[in-house]
This record gives C-alpha cells, structure tokens and sequence, in this order.
C-alpha cells in the first residue's frame, strides 16, 4: 500500500483530528454505497480504511512512524507466518502477500474475536451512513450482508406538500440520500407524517444488485386560511355586523377557488356552516366539508352612529347571551 499519509493526504504533523476528518471525507467519497457504477471506488476504499487503521491508532502511527511497521502494517523486523506466527493480516480480508499482486480487501469488525478494523471506523461510518453493515429494519446493527440477495439499507427522505397539492392530485417530488430524484403519487387521505414505501429505490447492496426500499414521509404545510380536521377544513370568516344580523350571500375561498355561501338572518358570531364536499380527499373516496365559522367583525374606525343605534337597541331590547354561564 501507499504511503498512508499520502492516501489520506495529510501532512505528518497532522493531528488525530485532521486525520479523522481526512478519513470521514475520503470514505463517504468512495464508500460502495455511492459509487455503485464505480468499480474503482472500492478499491480506493479499502485503501483509505487500510491507511485510516494505521494513522487514526496512536500506537500503530508511532510505530509506522519509527519504522517498526510498514504501510500495511507488517513488522519490518519479522517474516511473515502462516501458522502459529504473527499475523500481520488479522482484521483484514485477503491472503496477504501470496494473494492476487499482494492486495488486500479491507473488513469492518463490529468487534469481538477476529479483530477489528481500526480504533473507530464502525462508528464513523454509522455516522454518516446511518449504520454501515445494517440492513431494513436494523439499520446501524454493525451487521455485514451475507448474501447478495440480502436488500440493501432503506433511504430515509421527507417531502412537504400543501393542501392545494392534496385537493389537486397528482405527483410530489422526493429527493433521496442515494442521490436519486423520484416522483410519488399523492395517496388520498394522506396525514402529516404518514409514510410512502417505494421499493428497490434505495441503497444496494455492496455484494450485489439487490435495493433496500425507499422509505419517504409526507409532511402537509401549514395553511394560510385553512386547519385541516381529518377530511373536513376548518376556516374562519369574518363578516359584518349588517350580514349577521340581515343575512344574505357572501363569497367563500376554498382549496379551488370562491364560491357563494348563504348566512342565515339573525346569525351569531361562532356559528357554524358547512360546504359538503369542499374539504380534502377521503382515502375511502369522496371529500371531506368546509366548516365555515362566522366571526362578526366590526369597523376598524368608531362610527357615532353606530354607537348610537347601538345604545338604543340596548334601552329599548336588552338581552342577554350569557345566561347559561352564571354560576
């Protein structure tokens, strides 16, 4: 192997931290699961996890250092040994010298007998894999695939939608974490975060071309006008204090466009109307209604005579709206 320092490309005064963040930004460069179409990429790899296992030990540097060890790490001082010796190769995939032009494939231990792979490439690289060696429904289990049949991990992915997308129908567009960019087909009834499953559209399997799925939660944007309520749509309306007390046609906004709704005479701030089959779509099919509360809104300004009308009907009709809340 190259010298590691160069495959890492830092300095020999790097310090462990810039040898770490070396080591994130190369593996997450060349790691199999982003570079499918790359044969060379795992390659590149393996070298950096081999390099990263040497300078990212404290004890194994010094000693490559020193020269005790060299780039693979094999003693300088000692021959290897098949049987019974040393085994420069332990935590490693390959045959060492006598293998294919002397190259090695590099293999990640969760730990446990067998070696391992360095101080702390595991949990780098579940750090910015979300579980390397894990597989769906155990993601960041450490476990390697065994099979190339074995689906690879699941990609996680978030898209928001409006209401108008929801009365409207149609497609939203997810961008997944392998990089790809996929079209969902809005399901009726659909809730904020409830998830969409798409299979196959997520990471591989690095021992073959199986695909986890993808897994996509659907987040609904707040509304300017309208608070969703399973299938129906809440909204306020303000009306004057002559259209509460007269009644009459007034104009409603809905998810697709004005429409005319009649206020009854005489009617109460807080009440409520219904616009059946203005709500969002039911996943049994059909819509939900549009429940319309009236709230009596008066001028910005004071007006005198409004005051004074006021004054009268309140000598001349006195009632009262909050008999039923006395204690």
């Amino acid at each position: 192997m190259r010298d590691p320092y160069s495959v890492l490309g830092v300095s020999k005064s790097a310090s462990e931290a810039e040898i770490k963040s070396a080591y994130r930004r190369l593996a997450k460069a060349y790691h199999p699961d982003h570079n499918a179409e790359d044969p060379r990429a795992k390659e590149r790899f393996a070298e950096v996890g081999a390099a990263y296992e040497i300078l990212g030990d404290k004890d194994k540097r010094g000693q490559y250092d020193r020269g005790e060890i060299d780039a693979d790490g094999r003693p300088r001082t000692h021959a290897f040994s098949g049987a019974g010796g040393f085994d420069p190769f332990n935590g490693f995939g390959g045959a060492g010298p006598g293998g294919a032009g002397g190259r090695r494939s590099y293999r990640y231990s969760s730990g446990g007998g067998g070696g391992t792979a360095g101080p702390d490439i595991d949990d780098i690289l579940r750090e910015f894999m979300g579980g390397f060696g894990g597989s769906r429904g155990q993601q960041g289990a450490g476990r390697a695939w065994k099979t190339p049949k074995e689906p690879g991990r699941d990609a996680e992915a978030t898209v928001t939608i409006t209401l108008e997308d929801l009365v409207g129908g149609g497609k939203a567009r997810a961008d997944l974490p392998t990089g790809k960019s996929v079209a969902i087909s809005i399901p009726p009834g659909v809730t904020s975060g409830q998830q969409v499953r798409l299979r196959g559209q997520g990471f591989p399997n690095p021992t073959g071309a199986q695909h986890g799925d993808a897994i996509v939660t659907i987040n609904i944007a707040p509304h300017a006008l309208f608070v969703p309520s399973g299938s129906d749509l809440k909204l306020d309306l303000p009306v004057t204090l002559y259209e509460a007390v007269l009644g009459g046609k007034v104009r409603v906004p809905t998810l697709e466009g004005t429409v005319e709704l009649t206020v009854p005479t005489n009617a109460s701030g807080g009440k409520v109307l219904r616009l059946r089959g203005k709500g969002l779509p039911k996943a049994s099919g059909g819509r939900g209604d549009l429940l319309v509360t009236l709230r009596i809104a008066l001028p910005e300004q004071a007006d005198p005579d409004l005051e004074r009308l006021m004054r009268q009907w309140r000598d001349r009709a006195p009632y009262e709206p909050r008999k039923d809340m006395k204690g």
